[in-house]
């Protein structure tokens, strides 16, 4: 590794669904500062969960690169990279601006209707022999062809199609690029076999075969451009310097933790979880998510529930309001550390957003079964925080039906930070997680991505910024009942699904 010695640093930049962090390290990963700024989502309406792209993304970039810059020469700022929520559907007019808010991940369930038109119109096995994955909630398809029916004038004026990373890219560069990773959820629009737009399903879509709207389609280490001077004087960043393509806030957080080899799996603790698994060759399933990685020729396999740490915070929020909100996530873990597993009875479904994989069914609902006048604050809590690890087991079990082999399970996100929920997951798994020593997040991986575009890092530069995790083995005294609840907990599921997809029809 060599590099000159006045360009030393590094900006890794994430947004992600309720905070944004940026880190400033030095070439050899050590984190120099740390910076956060929370925000929200916006709900107009069951099922539609947006963000806006310029008083959100773009407004906590700024101010995070500002801060991190806050007595540094912007001079010795080797290169900054972005990552961001993904996939999301966000329209641009001819001049780069908004259109309206970002549409959001698959916890955005508004166009079931265009799924469903689209696979009747073009056939569920086409559509999975074109992309390697079916059509869920997660897919960016059947958004941009609901934006196209139900906002037309925003369409007629739609001039670029981009995403949360990409257009955070694009306002420090002013290029429209995706990388390949987010690009491959762009389904039917993105080709994996030639790693292009292709035009086969395009029409549906768009309404045309015109792929001008989207993005160019880089790596994610790959150089996206230069900071633009528009950009310097907004951030404080040395115009001219290099800003790597990025990529969803998932899979840099992959990279923060070391894990590229095949094999290696990412088990990400957010406000949704979020799995990546490095993978020697594709495994295509309609459950699950074949996309690209990082770096040139790499295959992933993805998976993602839909409300997880969202559904911690939703209980501090509601439950816990006589405790600032800080002090309500240490006083539920702590209450909940001292029940028994099941929660002395309780069974949770954390479908409170419907879920994602491995059932892809956005008309789930929450379910909390069990409840008797005995149970408290702590029961729920507890609860909850198996059921998500219930919800884990099953994609892992996911993963293993389709042959898709894990060799190392690497744990990171703010739901590592107490061991209680670590403990539970390797408990009902019956998996050793590894968690890093340092667990800064995508953010983190940004920053390396940014080394990787401005050329001053390689990636074996990586086994130094990562160094070897601390395990969290499974208690085997735990195995039988977690074997049981997880009979119940997928039973429980196929019982309440007609009442709940009821329900759903009328929120």
């Amino acid at each position: 590794m060599s590099a000159d010695p006045a360009r030393d640093l590094l900006i890794g930049v994430d947004v992600g669904t309720y905070s944004s962090k940026g880190v400033l390290t030095d070439l050899r990963g050590t984190v120099l500062r740390q910076v956060t700024r929370t925000h929200d989502i916006h709900v107009p309406q069951h099922g539609h969960v947006e963000q806006d792209a310029d008083a959100v993304w773009w407004a906590d970039a700024q101010q995070l690169i500002r801060t991190l810059l806050q007595g540094v020469d912007p001079a010795r700022v080797a290169g900054v990279a972005c990552s961001a929520i993904g996939p999301t559907v966000l329209p641009l007019d001819s001049h780069g601006r908004p259109l309206r808010p970002g549409i959001l991940y698959g916890v955005d369930t508004r166009a079931q209707a265009q799924i469903d038109a689209l696979n009747r119109e073009l056939g569920e096995a086409r559509l999975f022999a074109h992309s390697g994955m079916a059509l869920t909630s997660q897919a960016t398809g059947p958004k941009i062809r609901w934006l196209r029916e139900h906002e037309p004038g925003v369409w007629a004026r739609t001039h670029t199609l981009t995403t949360a990373s990409s257009y955070l890219t694009y306002r420090l560069t002013g290029r429209h690029v995706m990388d390949h990773h987010t690009a491959a959820h762009c389904m039917p629009l993105y080709d994996p076999r030639t790693r292009q737009w292709s035009p086969a399903f395009s029409a549906a879509v768009l309404g045309d075969r015109d792929l001008s709207r989207l993005p160019d389609l880089a790596w994610s280490d790959e150089r996206a451009g230069e900071v633009t001077p528009e950009a310097g004087a907004l951030t404080g960043l040395r115009p001219g310097t290099p800003v790597a393509v990025g990529t969803v806030d998932a899979l840099a957080e992959a990279l923060s933790v070391g894990v590229r080899a095949p094999g290696d799996l990412m088990l990400m603790y957010g406000s949704t979880t979020f799995f990546v698994l490095v993978q020697a060759a594709a495994t295509p399933d309609p459950r699950v998510w074949s996309v690209g990685g990082a770096f040139p020729g790499q295959v992933n396999l993805a998976a993602g529930m839909g409300t997880t740490g969202s559904l911690t915070r939703w209980m501090a929020d509601e439950f816990a309001r006589d405790l600032p909100t800080e002090q309500a996530y240490d006083a539920l873990f702590a209450a909940a550390r001292d029940l028994p597993p099941g929660a002395q009875g309780l069974l949770c479904l954390p479908y409170f957003s419907g879920e994602r994989t491995p059932i892809n069914d956005p008309q789930a609902r929450g379910v909390i079964a069990g409840l008797t006048l005995s149970h408290t604050r702590a029961h729920l809590f507890r609860a909850a925080l198996e059921g998500v690890a219930f919800g884990i087991r099953h994609n892992l079990e996911a993963f293993a039906a389709l042959g898709a082999d894990v060799r190392r399970v690497v744990a990171v996100g703010g739901g590592t930070k107490g061991r209680l929920w670590l403990q539970i997951v390797s408990d009902v798994t019956g998996e050793t997680q590894h968690v890093p020593p340092v667990t800064v997040g995508a953010s983190y991986g940004d920053a390396f991505l940014a080394g990787l575009a401005a050329g001053v890092l390689t990636r074996d530069d990586l086994t130094t910024w990562v160094g070897p995790g601390q395990p969290v083995t499974p208690n085997p005294a735990h195995r039988a009942r977690y074997d049981q609840l997880y009979s119940l907990y997928r039973d429980l599921y196929q019982q309440t699904r007609p009442t709940v997809h009821a329900l759903s029809d009328h929120p």
